[in-house]
């Protein structure tokens, strides 16, 4: 693996980990606002990085993608679930759905933050600016669509618990095995190709709004 290889990975790996923060951290607010502060009482509604580090999801597998050749485009992960109660809620159901799909619609919102600073940096002619936001904003995206794999512990199982009111019991046994599932689930190429697929005409679309017309 050579220096430049192991510098764009590690920026790669430093992008991901901000994204992921603000994914936990988009949790953690809403769960607040509904009225749940179990989350913040842990100082999870916070964007240090530090309180939403996952061993498996933030630290072990995206390293491996990163070492593995031509997987950078594909650098996926999560981080540690952020606590909710659901008895603190207002309106259980409707804030659980609210507060899971929080993370996802915060990468959605960076996804399109980040593209207005690409297009700030064309503008300044700035193309290492456009090029990093740009990358960023795919691999926010990609991150949002990821997490709504219904496969603990992403956040599409919970929507899935929730909409056909599985237990939480049922649900926790289910979970201890997600993230096997969920990696063997990764190396089927179809779910990668949906997953590139849905990523690039969200990120066509995105830039065009931004008069820049980019495709991933």
């Amino acid at each position: 693996m050579d220096a430049r290889h192991l510098v764009d990975g590690l920026i790669m790996y430093l992008g991901l980990l901000v994204l992921l923060t603000f994914h936990e951290f988009g949790h953690a607010w809403m769960a607040w606002r509904c009225g749940d502060d179990t989350a913040r009482s842990q100082g999870r509604v916070s964007l240090n990085p530090l309180v939403h580090i996952d061993l498996i999801g933030t630290v072990l597998l995206p390293l491996v993608m990163l070492l593995v050749p031509g997987a950078g485009r594909f650098l996926v992960g999560w981080a540690k679930p952020v606590p909710v109660n659901p008895d603190n809620l207002r309106n259980p159901k409707v804030d659980d759905i609210l507060v899971t799909l929080a993370g996802p619609w915060m990468n959605l919102l960076l996804a399109v933050v980040l593209t207005g600073l690409a297009r700030v940096g064309l503008a300044f002619q700035a193309p290492s600016l456009v090029d990093l936001c740009l990358e960023m904003a795919n691999l926010s995206l990609l991150l949002c669509y990821f997490n709504l794999i219904p496969i603990p512990p992403l956040d599409g199982s919970q929507v899935v618990r929730t909409v056909f009111g599985v237990s939480y019991e049922a649900y926790h046994n289910f979970a201890r095995y997600g993230f096997i599932i969920l990696i063997i689930a990764l190396q089927i190429p179809q779910l990668q190709l949906a997953l590139h697929l849905v990523t690039s005409k969200s990120f066509a679309v995105i830039t065009g709004w931004f008069g820049m017309g980019f495709s991933a």
